[in-house]
């Protein structure tokens, strides 16, 4: 879960060449929380963070892009976190990431199947409205 900025920003890697070094369980999961991102949220775009092995959301805003979604594959599962998940209502308590992180918050994946659309959709919608406010709101 990435916790800070990288201190260099690495050259972008292909998204594709990425996932290869996953199982293909754990691509599949990573295409389909893509999928959803971009579904979800047309403007996003997506690049690897190679420093801190996610791919990363942004919203293109004039000048900014805020960061505000991840895909982060592991050996034995995959994360859909938000770097400002503490913001999101999450009445369910369904996000991990509380006494571990200050903000981040993220969901756990093991399968394709345990992915709640509505409830993935709920949290990125959330996570990109965050995202549109200005950085000084975040203190």
């Amino acid at each position: 879960m990435p916790s800070r900025r990288p201190v260099d920003r690495a050259p972008s890697l292909p998204v594709e060449a990425f996932l290869e070094g996953y199982s293909p369980k754990h691509r599949a999961i990573a295409n389909h929380l893509r999928s959803l991102i971009h579904r979800t949220i047309p403007e996003a775009t997506e690049r690897v963070r190679v420093g801190w092995r996610v791919i990363g959301f942004d919203l293109p805003k004039g000048r900014r892009s805020p960061f505000f979604a991840w895909v982060f594959p592991e050996r034995q599962h995959v994360h859909l976190g938000f770097p400002q998940g503490v913001l999101i209502a999450d009445q369910d308590r369904l996000m991990d990431g509380e006494g571990i992180t200050k903000r981040a918050r993220w969901l756990t994946y093991t399968s394709v199947e345990e992915i709640d659309e509505k409830v993935a959709e709920r949290l990125i919608r959330a996570a990109a409205g965050i995202g549109e406010l200005p950085p000084d709101a975040f203190g």
